[in-house]
């Protein structure tokens, strides 16, 4: 008779594609209705800086500074495949200024040409605005060129309103585009621009001549990046604090606009953005807390709020999936105990095979979560016994593992479900002991030459 490895079971392998075939309908689903969303709400605070005493003095309740609310913004929008070439898309807004505002609704109609471009027909209509009608194309003319165009006709009770935009880029090398616009219309402008955008930096040039507005501009944005992947531009900084959202703030400053601090969360699809505006001089205070404030403010946060409460969650889904799956857990016990015993015979002759040349023995071999210098005060190792197996897949001094979980190993089983586990083996070769250490899905292949690890078990 031979030992060999566990295959899953059939209520495994069903429970593993449902879990795949619902995960993939959800991104088909996304991917489909491509769903996107942006609330903005802009606040005026410019009366924590900018403030008069002598505006105050005749005042009840004067001296507290008065925060508002003063604009929002809201856009969504969703895609409906109508044809593998066609897709409508839907989208509205609704914006506030100063207790003043409006909406839009826009009903864009894509039709994919060739593989080299697609064109566009859109209407629309809005409380504020008359009817709108516009096309664009897209096109790529090289590989390293394209262009797109669009024009449209705005009717309101002043008449029609027509308008045309069109943009030339080009790939000037992986790492800069350059772009060349005119537009016409109410606010007709030549635009030039050059973007270089690399890991470590992030350039922008950009010159337009027009009516009303002529202008040179020049920015510069140097980014550094850590595991947490932090990024500094100046004085804007993002933060990615979960899988799906990342955090972001950036400070402006300049005349006349004076000091205002930015502050945008970026979750899947959805960007929520909030605009404060601090003050309408260039007030070094201001520049200060806009600076300081927010980053003391967020590691409170992440220090008293996120971490603990993404700790206790993880904890508590890792008890739920302990406790559904205690019953299979107890099983797999049973029948890795059971491949345990009937390897005795098997490792038998192999200990004195390998023995009799000098060859490998498994002295001691653990799996599971291990306690390290770095754990957390009360934490107890989750480790079980696997000598004999390891020793029962040893051939011809060699034992070689795969690149896969090891709890599939004969004589295995998972003592510690959804908790990251590793293989701590001590064995004897040519008379020598040697001790390494493994990660679950790490392959592993011994003898080799490995320095002591300074694990413990409690």
């Amino acid at each position: 008779m031979e030992v060999v490895e566990r295959k899953r079971t059939p209520a495994e392998i069903r429970e593993e594609y449902e879990r795949l075939q619902k995960e993939r309908e959800e991104r088909r689903l996304q991917q489909r209705t491509n769903p996107k969303g942006t609330i903005s709400v802009g606040i005026d605070a410019t009366d924590l800086f900018d403030r008069y005493e002598e505006d105050y003095e005749d005042m009840v309740g004067g001296g507290v500074p008065h925060v508002e609310i003063n604009k929002m913004h809201i856009s969504q929008s969703i895609e409906a495949p109508l044809t593998s070439k066609d897709t409508a898309i839907l989208s509205g807004s609704l914006s506030t200024h100063n207790g003043n505002g409006g909406g839009t609704i826009n009903l864009a109609l894509r039709k994919v040409t060739s593989a080299k471009g697609w064109g566009e027909v859109e209407f629309g209509a809005g409380d504020t605005h008359g009817p709108l009608f516009g096309m664009k194309i897209f096109r790529n003319l090289t590989p390293r060129c394209f262009m797109t165009a669009q024009c449209g006709l705005q009717f309101s009770s002043r008449g029609v309103r027509p308008g045309f935009t069109t943009v030339l880029a080009r790939h000037l090398d992986k790492n800069t585009m350059g772009y060349l616009q005119w537009r016409w219309g109410t606010q007709s402008s030549m635009n030039t621009s050059i973007v270089r955008d690399t890991k470590s930096s992030h350039f922008t040039f950009a010159m337009q001549l027009g009516i009303p507005h002529t202008f040179v501009m020049m920015s510069y944005q140097y980014k550094f990046q850590d595991e947490d992947q932090t990024k500094i531009k100046e004085v804007a900084m993002t933060m990615k604090i979960s899988r799906h959202s990342v955090l972001g703030a950036t400070v402006s400053v300049g005349v006349p606009q004076g000091v205002s601090l930015k502050i945008k969360l970026n979750r899947a699809s959805q960007t929520y953005f909030f605009p404060i505006h601090l003050t309408d001089q260039l007030l070094p205070s201001a520049v200060f807390y806009a600076t300081v404030g927010p980053l003391v403010f967020y590691l409170a946060i992440q220090q008293l709020i996120i971490r603990p409460y993404v700790r206790a969650q993880k904890e508590q889904d890792l008890e739920k999936q302990r406790e559904s799956s205690a019953s299979n857990i107890a099983r797999k016990k049973q029948e890795a105990e059971a491949s345990v015993l009937l390897m005795q015979e098997s490792v038998r002759r192999i200990i004195e095979a390998e023995e009799s040349r000098m060859g490998l023995i498994i002295l001691n071999a653990w799996y599971g979560k291990f306690v390290t210098d770095n754990s957390r005060r009360h934490e107890r190792a989750k480790v079980i016994d696997v000598t004999v197996p390891l020793q029962c897949l040893v051939k011809d001094s060699k034992l070689i593992l795969t690149e896969a979980t090891k709890s599939g190993l004969p004589g295995f089983y998972d003592p510690c479900v959804g908790e990251e586990k590793s293989l701590k083996v001590l064995y004897q070769f040519r008379g020598v002991m040697h001790q390494v250490l493994s990660g679950d899905a790490e392959p592993l292949r011994i003898p080799k030459q490995c320095k002591s690890l300074g694990f413990k078990q409690q």
